[in-house]
């Protein structure tokens, strides 16, 4: 199993990986993982038809079966690209995240006090998504390069020109007024840092942010602060700012241990608002119960044991960090849509990966599992995706020759 170790561990800069031994560990887990998010996948599709059909029909599924189309072949395309091209790809992608980011904010009406989404008639696009997925690949790529000066402030190569880049893209999302979403990217980043080997000293500024951000939603952003305020007594004020959270725990509490049975729940009709989406899970505690929740939690884990297992094994930096930045992406994302739904944490509208419907979403998920497929078969062997390419145009070549003749 592959391992950071080094002079400094989580304080130092000189870090290097221990071989990982045979790969056929990292087959493995690829194969677990693909097995998990095809069953997350084809979960999220039944649920999707049972909470949307009484509102619009087969419609959403129709097109969530698109979007899962166009995830595969996004997922196959990165595959055959190889993780260490998308990695050298970062900073063309950090500006187009960006680019695009801006055209959501200044170019697009805002939906639910956020401008989060670019819309060119039937067709929506979440630019936040794959800024999710430009800065796993950008800090990866930037921390394995630089592993020894990135914690350092003066240095050329160090943390300032990180935390730029990161901070550009983040600060887009933020601009959107994605707060969910700009915190999950944040932590992503962080934790990445940490695994990287980041100095202590910069463990102060996680709780530093949390308070500027708690002043910021206090003094200007009400909306949110009605949120919080709501989501500690949403029975006090469920008929206003906590409806949504009150009629989700009376969704789940109406299944009870074995749910009311699919197709069956009450509150997807007529009470329960974004049912299809970010509340998804609260139909499937209705209809499937508490098993059926405990079912999606230890799918949910059970990715992101293969996914970590997979980074663990990678006999490349680069493929330990993005791998693990990959990982926290996605179960951070899983875990606080369960928060919310649970009414653990203020209401945030974030989807269920894999499960909840949203075109961009799914993408980048499947996109996301490509590349921690491609770290896993570089493993067992190292540069396949250029042998690949060599071997796909030699072939092209061939076939263009034997025509002329």
């Amino acid at each position: 199993m592959a391992a950071v170790t080094g002079g400094g561990g989580l304080h130092g800069s000189a870090v290097r990986l221990e071989p990982a031994g045979s790969g056929s560990g990292s087959l493995a887990a690829a194969q677990g993982l693909l097995l998990i998010t095809a069953l997350l996948v084809v979960f999220g599709l039944t649920m999707l038809y049972s909470a949307s059909y009484g509102v619009a029909g087969a419609k959403y599924f129709r097109n969530q079966l698109i979007w899962v189309a166009g995830g595969v072949v996004s997922g196959a395309v990165v595959f055959a690209l190889g993780y260490r091209r998308l990695a050298a790809w970062s900073p063309f992608l950090m500006g187009g995240s960006f680019l695009l980011l801006l055209v959501a904010r200044f170019c697009f009406d805002p939906i639910n006090g956020a401008n989060r989404w670019i819309r060119i008639g039937g067709f929506s696009l979440q630019p936040s998504e794959f800024a999710k997925l430009a800065v796993a690949l950008f800090v990866a790529r930037y921390c394995s390069e630089n592993i020894r000066t990135f914690s350092e402030l003066r240095s050329r190569r160090g943390l300032l020109p990180l935390a730029a880049g990161a901070g550009l893209v983040i600060g887009g999302v933020l601009l959107g007024k994605d707060l969910g979403t700009t915190l999950l990217i944040s932590s992503m980043a962080f934790l990445t840092l940490m695994v990287a080997g980041l100095y202590w000293r910069y463990f102060v500024i996680p709780p530093i942010g949390a308070v500027l951000i708690g002043v910021y939603v206090w003094l200007f952003d009400p909306e949110r602060l009605s949120r919080v305020t709501s989501y500690l007594n949403p029975e006090k004020v469920n008929q206003d700012e906590g409806y949504q959270l009150w009629t989700s725990l009376m969704a789940l509490g109406s299944g009870s241990w074995f749910g009311v049975g699919f197709m069956a729940s009450r509150m997807k009709a007529k009470y329960l608002p974004e049912a299809h989406t970010d509340f998804i899970l609260a139909v499937v505690g209705e209809e499937l119960g508490w098993c059926g929740m405990a079912v999606v939690v230890i799918c949910y884990l059970l990715f992101g044991f293969f996914a970590l297992r997979i980074a663990l094994r990678s006999e490349s930096r680069l493929g330990l960090l993005l791998g693990f930045a990959i990982t926290c992406g996605i179960t951070l994302q899983a875990a606080i849509n369960l928060a919310v739904v649970s009414g653990s944490i203020p209401t945030k509208g974030m989807p269920a990966p894999f499960i909840s419907y949203g075109g961009s979403n799914l993408v980048v998920g499947l996109t996301m599992v490509g590349l921690l497929v491609s770290i896993a078969v570089d493993t067992v062997e190292p540069d396949y995706a250029d042998k690949f390419m060599r071997n796909l145009w030699n072939r092209i070549r061939q076939d263009r020759l034997s025509e002329e003749n």
